[in-house]
């Protein structure tokens, strides 16, 4: 059996372990790269600006074990993925607010949503959370 068709058949079984762990492991640097940019044009105004550069060796070490490690796939992983998704889901909260404090607010969307802090972007740090959680609940692959 190739290597693909085993993926498939473990997708179909619901074995999807390493591949949710790797996947996590490997989204959270490129994400860090593109926070840490943005929130320097931002100048890290606000302290919470630095927690997902913060999580970001933790996680990925943490997803790199699980591939390795099905103990660390079922504790490390989903602990440290659901930080990063909570920090995910502050950081909407810390955009939103960033949005209103701008002259105008909500007041001037057409310039506000679009010149402000980007509104939805912390979704993906929930996103790969969501994964890193995920696979502490799927079966492993064979």
């Amino acid at each position: 059996m190739g290597y693909l068709t085993r993926a498939l058949v473990n997708i179909r079984e619901g074995r999807m372990q390493k591949m949710l762990a790797a996947t996590t492991a490997f989204s959270v640097p490129g994400l860090a790269f593109e926070i840490y940019l943005e929130h320097y044009k931002g100048s890290f105004g606000d302290k919470w600006m630095w927690t997902p550069i913060v999580l970001t060796p933790p996680l990925t070490a943490a997803g790199i074990a699980g591939v390795y490690s099905e103990k660390a796939a079922r504790t490390w992983l989903p602990a440290l993925s659901a930080l990063y998704a909570l920090d995910g889901a502050i950081g909407v909260l810390t955009h939103l607010r960033g949005i209103q404090k701008r002259p105008g607010g909500f007041g001037e969307p057409t310039y506000n949503l679009v010149m402000g802090p980007p509104l939805l972007a912390p979704g993906s740090l929930c996103l790969v959370g969501a994964l890193g959680m995920l696979a502490a609940v799927v079966k492993r692959e064979r």
